[in-house]
């Protein structure tokens, strides 16, 4: 199973055949620089490449009406004049005589994507298309959007293939009011869009854009719009949104498909969004959404302006769907005070819908006298033009980009596997390499003195092979690994490979140990390690690099931990090494096992070196292999609420760590207040 592209040259055909400055932005170029830059750094190649269709009169009927189809297939034959002053009928829309086959085939090839993923004919895919889609309604083009592809294509999903759970990502800067409205009673979909809206004076300047939109009769809950009041929003706010918005939701409402309203609007440099999020973010976010759905991702072109930033944003997109590893995000990674007040007001509107936004104390609603959390501010200022300073950035941005993509280049192994037990390199998944590799064993004794676990024979070949793999990892011919040890001596391996590790090249190393695993005592609080523990006795941070959490025994409760507080750590730490530690009789199901490892591969760059114990069951050993090589982990089962003791956990430990790692800032002190 691989990935799909989906494109269709007639796509470029359509374009504005009069002076229009709002409409001129929306040209064939986008399209056709986007599919350069893929084919350029050999994406496109990796990709199985389907034609676009045209979408079926009967396919575009499922949202739209027949007389609105009509009026759009008699557009083939009208002339120049007559197409203006029908575009002049709706709002930043234009139409050509091409618009009718470019809009079917751009529909067309959403239904070809989930046609091909829900058949298991590829994991995941993109469908590269203009015009967008997410503004048109039933009866209505808007926004340069004809048909809606997304909708169309989730209503397919449930009519084709009986889905019953779909949810919609909406990553445009723009609101996509067109799939709102046409899901807003649905509780079959969940749809999620963040947007620029300043308070309504950004287009399309809807009221129903607000957080306090939340869906109608038995779909309330089941939109989620998280408005953003300022310009400026970058990597760490995009982040933020999904560990405490979007996440929570998803793992409650377990979809079965995500589509994705892919607009890179959203990116740096574009004139329309004027954000600062880089291309490679966009790869963190698609990463993060693989591990839902047994990672049947479909994203769908919709917006995006800015050519270079456009196109480097798809092609981010696109290797994090064939499974390559995010470059690591750039940039401080604190979210923007008006990025803060948004997350808690949707936060707050969803809270009564949602038992995941319940069990972690939603705050009520400010407010409007109530001040901005605090946090940086906004680096542009809301509603000024600074479309000359962003494009400054974004060349600036996207100079780093390709700098990284040409020093950093994705190696040449992204799994190997080191393990102690013969024939166990059978069980491990395609691609994965089982590394035979070792260190010198004068080399592995210099680093297991004086550690006396480590003496036995088993124990010091095994450590050698650790080293050896993390060596391998640290001079970038590995991506990722996973080492077997024995158990008496996992904790004086790990302390080694912290050892290890430091001394050869990481800045900053990240060790998550699941279990009763003491601190090894080559963690210090220097600044450049960071030591967290998911199983200790109680909730401690005896030091901001020290940090002690118990297991939590519910799946909200791992979810809560995971998405509030691991990732968030993580994240803030932008560490260049992870080391994750399964200690015997860690706890943790397989599935919980695999999601922690999975979503730890977004932090580091991919650079992730798992440690279990030789006698783990094999499907443990699979399953950490899989989700390290890029494929989806397995489901963790029905949702069920944290427990009142996992949620005080993570209530203690929260203030305590906020003041320097500020990816936990989610609700301030200062917006803790009665309603």
């Amino acid at each position: 199973m691989g990935t799909a592209l989906v494109y269709h040259e007639d796509m470029t055909a359509a374009r504005l055949l009069w002076d229009d400055p709002e409409c001129k932005i929306e040209c064939p170029e986008r399209l056709t620089t986007a599919l350069e830059r893929l084919q350029q750094q050999g994406l496109e190649q990796r990709c199985l490449r389907l034609a676009a269709r045209e979408a079926s009169e009967a396919e575009l009927g499922l949202v739209h009406s027949p007389e609105y189809v009509a009026l759009l297939r008699g557009t083939q034959a009208l002339g120049t004049r007559e197409l203006q002053a029908l575009s002049k009928q709706y709002d930043a829309v234009y139409l050509h005589p091409s618009t009718f086959h470019c809009a079917r085939l751009a529909a067309g090839a959403a239904l070809q994507l989930v046609d091909a993923v829900l058949t298991g004919a590829v994991r995941n895919g993109l469908a590269l298309v203009r015009p967008p889609g997410h503004h048109s309604q039933r009866a209505t083009a808007n926004g340069f959007c004809v048909f809606n592809n997304v909708a169309i294509a989730a209503k397919h999903a449930q009519q084709q293939h009986r889905l019953r759970r779909v949810l919609i990502v909406d990553w445009d800067v723009h609101h996509g009011q067109g799939i709102q409205y046409i899901f807003e009673d649905d509780p079959s979909v969940l749809y999620f869009s963040w947007h620029r809206y300043e308070h309504g004076h950004f287009w399309p300047h809807l009221r129903e854009s607000d957080a306090d939109a939340v869906g109608r009769g038995r779909g309330l809950g089941f939109t989620v719009n998280l408005p953003w009041n300022q310009v400026g929003m970058g990597n760490a706010d995009y982040v933020a949104a999904f560990l405490h918005v979007l996440l929570p939701l998803a793992f409650e409402f377990n979809p079965e498909l995500v589509l994705v309203s892919a607009g890179f609007d959203s990116a740096i440099g574009d004139p329309e969004g004027q954000m600062l999020a880089t291309p490679e973010c966009f790869a963190h976010l698609t990463q993060l959404l693989q591990v839902l759905a047994g990672g049947r991702v479909c994203a769908i072109l919709e917006g995006g302006y800015h050519l270079e930033s456009l196109s480097q944003s798809v092609c981010m997109t696109v290797r994090a769907l064939l499974g390559d590893p995010a470059l690591p995000l750039s940039g401080p990674m604190e979210p923007h005070g008006s990025a803060l007040e948004s997350l808690q007001r949707v936060r707050a509107a969803q809270a009564p819908h949602w038992v995941s936004l319940q069990q972690q104390g939603a705050a009520p609603v400010l407010s409007p006298g109530t001040p901005c959390p605090e946090g940086r501010p906004s680096p542009l200022p809301p509603g000024e033009p600074e479309f000359k300073a962003a494009v400054t950035q974004a060349a600036d941005a996207l100079s780093v980009l390709l700098e990284q993509l040409h020093l950093h280049p994705t190696p040449p192994v992204r799994v190997a596997a080191a393990l102690t037990v013969p024939d166990a390199g059978r069980a491990l998944p395609p691609g994965v390499l089982c590394e035979e590799g070792s260190l010198p064993r004068e080399e592995a004794q210099a680093w297991a003195r004086p550690r006396e676990a480590l003496a036995q024979d088993e124990a010091l070949a095994a450590l050698g092979k650790v080293l050896y793999l993390l060596d391998r990892i640290l001079d970038g011919q590995v991506s990722s690994g996973m080492a077997a040890t024995p158990a008496p001596a996992a904790a004086a391996t790990l302390d080694v490979a912290v050892r290890y590790g430091l001394s050869h090249g990481a800045q900053r190393l990240l060790c998550v140990a699941v279990g009763q695993l003491d601190r090894p005592p080559a963690l210090t609080d220097d600044g450049r390690s960071l030591w967290l523990n998911i199983g200790g006795k109680e909730a401690s941070a005896p030091s901001m690099f020290h940090v002690s959490v118990p297991l939590p025994v519910t799946t909200g409760g791992f979810l809560s931990c995971a998405l509030a507080l691991v990732l968030p750590l993580a994240y803030s730490f932008q560490p260049d090494l992870v080391l994750v530690a399964l200690g015997l009789a860690h706890g943790l199901r397989d599935p919980q096992a695999a999601l922690l490892a999975a979503l730890l591969r977004g932090p580091a760059g991919g650079r992730v070196l798992a440690l279990v114990d030789e006698e783990s069951t094999p499907q443990l050993a699979t399953v950490l292999a899989s989700v390290l090589n890029g494929e989806a982990p397995p489901s963790l089962g029905p949702f069920s609420m944290a427990t009142p003791e996992d949620t005080q956990a993570l209530m203690y430990l929260r203030p305590r760590l906020e003041p320097r790692w500020k990816m936990l800032q989610r609700l301030l002190e200062c917006c803790d207040l009665a309603a």
